[in-house]
C-alpha cells in the first residue's frame, strides 16, 4: 500500500467529527446573517473549525473586527507549534507542497502524521509527504462540503428557531477531546477562570485575556511536570 493510499485509510474515521461540526457550522452561520458564499468562504479561508467557532460567536457579539481576527488567531497558535513540529520530517519538500502543508494542518492532519512518522521512522521526505496528503484528503475537502450543505440547511431553518446556542456547545465539544495532559487541563481551567473573570471587559476582551492566561499556566504547568518526571 502506497504511503498517500494508507493516509487516506488512516483518515477515514475523522469524517465522524468533520462531516457534523462543518454541517453545524454552516448552520448556525447561514443563521448568523453570512450568505451562502461568506460561509463556505470562511472554511476555505481559514479552514479551522475551533477558529471559525470563535469568531462566529464574537461576531455574533458585534465584537471589533480587531478584537474577532486577535481571538481567532489566539486559538490557532497551537498551529505554529504544529509547524515547528513537523519541520524535521517535511521541512525538506518543495516549497509548493510547504506552501499545500500549511493550508492543510490542522489537529486531524498533525496528529495522525506525528504518529505515523514516529511508527514509521525511515520512510523517506516524499513518502511522509504523500501519507500527509493522503490523510487530509478525508479531512479537509469534506469539511467544505459539510459547510456547504449546513449553509442550505441553515437557509431553510426559520431565524426564530435560535440556533446561537449551538456555536459554545460545539466549540466545547471540539475543544474537550484536547484535555490529553495534566498541563492542557491547567491551561484549560486558567483560561476559563480568567474569562469569567474579565468577562465585564467590553467587545468580549475577557476571552483574550483567558486565552493569553491559559496560555502562560499552560507552559509552566508544562515544565513543572516534566522536572517531576526527570525526578
Amino acid at each position: 500500500m502506497s504511503s498517500y493510499a494508507r493516509g487516506l485509510r488512516d483518515g477515514l474515521p475523522f469524517l465522524l467529527m468533520v462531516l457534523p461540526f462543518g454541517m453545524l457550522f454552516g448552520v448556525v452561520a447561514t443563521e448568523a446573517g453570512l450568505s451562502l458564499t461568506e460561509t463556505v468562504s470562511f472554511s476555505v479561508v481559514v479552514i479551522a473549525g475551533a477558529a471559525q467557532f470563535t469568531a462566529l460567536s464574537l461576531m455574533n457579539e458585534h465584537a471589533p473586527t480587531a478584537v474577532v481576527l486577535a481571538s481567532a488567531l489566539a486559538v490557532n497558535l497551537r498551529m505554529a507549534m504544529y509547524s515547528a513540529s513537523l519541520t524535521p520530517h517535511l521541512g525538506a519538500t518543495p516549497l509548493w507542497q510547504r506552501a499545500l502543508i500549511s493550508y492543510f494542518l490542522v489537529d486531524q492532519t498533525y496528529a495522525g502524521s506525528m504518529l505515523e512518522f514516529e511508527k514509521r521512522p525511515n520512510l523517506s521526505i516524499s513518502e511522509k509527504a504523500a501519507y500527509f496528503f493522503g490523510l487530509a484528503t478525508p479531512v479537509c475537502p469534506p469539511w467544505y462540503f459539510a459547510t456547504l450543505l449546513g449553509a442550505w440547511l441553515g437557509a431553510a431553518i426559520p431565524t426564530e428557531l435560535g440556533l446561537d446556542f449551538a456555536v459554545p456547545v460545539a466549540f466545547l465539544a471540539m475543544i474537550a477531546p484536547m484535555l490529553r495532559t495534566p498541563a492542557h487541563k491547567v491551561a484549560a481551567v486558567t483560561a476559563a477562570c480568567f474569562a469569567l473573570g474579565f468577562a465585564w471587559l467590553p467587545y468580549n476582551l475577557g476571552l483574550i485575556v483567558g486565552g493569553v492566561s491559559g496560555m502562560m499556566a499552560g507552559a509552566r504547568a508544562e515544565i513543572y511536570f516534566e522536572a517531576r518526571r526527570k525526578t
